[in-house]
């Protein structure tokens, strides 16, 4: 592990272009420089729209999408994520809801995995390692459920 490492993080997943929707700036920027340290591309929206507009222009593999968001919320997002077809990242919900039930619902809107908040850095690292192995739109490596 390096010296620079975020302590606990794990083994990094190879660099990705990973997309952070969250409401909450500070949340938001804790998590992208966790990212960014372990050596991801990393943009970030706090509202769907913008979410929306960034994964149209700049394709990341991954989207990190809080469920809790104003205007349009995380499931309408990863609806409408699901519409760019073969371009949609691969779509990680981010939520304070784990019951089965917030699983499900999560998983009807589209997402691949489900992580709890507060995000558990080895838990995101395991999710990240993962999805190399996982297809877009199925049960994926990382989920709750």
């Amino acid at each position: 592990m390096k010296a620079d490492r975020a302590p606990g993080f794990g083994t990094p997943a190879p660099g990705r272009s990973i997309l952070i929707v969250e409401d909450h700036e500070d949340a938001r920027e804790a998590l992208r420089a966790l990212l960014e340290l372990e050596g991801h591309r990393v943009d970030a929206a706090g509202t769907g729209p913008r979410a929306l507009e960034l994964a149209r222009e700049n394709h990341p593999e991954i989207a990190l999408i809080d469920i809790g968001l104003p205007e349009v919320d995380g499931y309408e997002v990863a609806r409408r994520m699901r519409a760019l077809g073969p371009r949609c990242p691969y779509l990680i919900a981010l939520t304070g809801y784990g019951q089965p039930d917030d699983v499900k619902r999560a998983r009807d809107a589209g997402f691949d995995a489900h992580l709890l908040k507060p995000i558990d850095p080895d838990a995101l690292a395991s999710a990240l390692n993962a999805i190399g192995r996982a297809t877009p739109g199925t049960p994926g490596p990382g989920s709750r459920g």
